[in-house]
């Protein structure tokens, strides 16, 4: 069986919005163009502890403020110098500033690093560019788009949905999505609802109708993912959530006090342990551990992989 070191991290900001990262297989991913004061001490620890100095990639699933801040994008984009970024594949809200100065934001840091010889691949998460990607069956453990399939008037439900599937343990990635329907094609996805470990909750928890008990039980997490700040004036996540991940056994950690911590243990081959720590400490405020859905097809080979997956090809990308 392959030794996979993974690590998850979500950050606690001290204000509302997402961060995360995700390493595994040596490859490490910020997720969210977010970076605070609160933040940043944790991020340098983090790409420490992974052994990068830079990022493979910068996925971000929004072009909302709170998913990416045209006033963190910079220091962000300098402390982990990303090969590869990728964006939400809809146009920024016009006349709103920020979507569109985060893109020349991205577009001068691609000039800069032009000058040193090393250009990174700027990619936009179109339906187009996942209509021409190959099917997740023949990807064997490839991280893998899910949304959008198309553009759409409401700006949340363009978010770009993504699992992370490179380590021994996934992370689903939802951005804000909310529609229902987004939710009924997805629970049909057989890879969302066979490896999905840990997932980020949609719209931080929002009870907008996307995260329903059939949603959940189809996808089956064991750990479920909140940011969200402390006060927040939403009240994420809702009291409804909250419920219904406890009536399905599903672990919630937030992020309203401190960092969420998920990493593999006892030879990384699937057993991952979640921490949540207290703010702007290294004190644990509560531990679990989990076996991930796929340690026992971790050794499979590439081959038997797409047999596997072979019998559904008509969603995942």
């Amino acid at each position: 069986m392959r030794n996979i070191r993974t690590r998850f991290r979500a950050y606690y900001l001290g204000t509302s919005g997402s961060s995360f990262s995700y390493f595994a297989d040596g490859r490490f991913t910020m997720i969210e163009g977010r970076l605070t004061e609160d933040s940043r001490p944790q991020v340098e620890i983090e790409m420490e502890r992974c052994g990068v100095d830079a990022a493979d990639s910068l996925h971000i699933t929004s072009w909302d403020a709170d998913h990416c801040n045209k006033y963190e994008l910079p220091a962000l984009l300098n402390l982990i110098q990303p090969r590869r970024i990728e964006c939400p594949g809809y146009n920024p809200v016009k006349d709103s500033g920020h979507g569109e100065e985060c893109l020349e934001i991205i577009d001068e840091y691609r000039t800069r690093r032009r000058n040193t010889g090393f250009v990174p691949a700027i990619e936009h998460i179109t339906p187009m560019f996942i209509g021409g990607l190959k099917p997740a069956a023949a990807l064997a453990f490839n991280n893998t788009f899910y949304n959008p399939y198309h553009i759409v008037e409401n700006a949340n439900d363009n978010s770009t949905v993504k699992l992370f599937r490179g380590g021994c343990f996934n992370v689903l990635s939802l951005g804000d999505v909310e529609d229902a329907k987004i939710g009924a094609r997805l629970r049909r996805c057989r890879i969302l609802t066979s490896e999905t470990d840990v997932m980020i909750l949609a719209h931080h928890g929002a009870d907008n109708g996307f995260t329903t008990k059939n949603f959940v039980r189809h996808i089956g997490p064991s750990v479920a993912i909140c940011s969200s700040n402390f006060d927040n004036q939403y009240d994420h996540p809702r009291q409804e959530i909250r419920d219904l991940l406890h009536e399905e056994g599903i672990r919630l950690m937030t992020t309203k006090t401190g960092d969420v911590i998920i990493r593999s243990i006892d030879g990384h081959t699937g057993v991952y342990e979640a921490i949540n720590l207290k703010a702007k400490s290294t004190e644990v405020s509560s531990v679990a551990t989990f076996v991930s859905k796929k340690v026992h097809i971790l050794d499979t080979n590439a081959d038997a992989l797409r047999q596997r997956y072979a019998a559904r090809r008509r969603y995942p990308r």
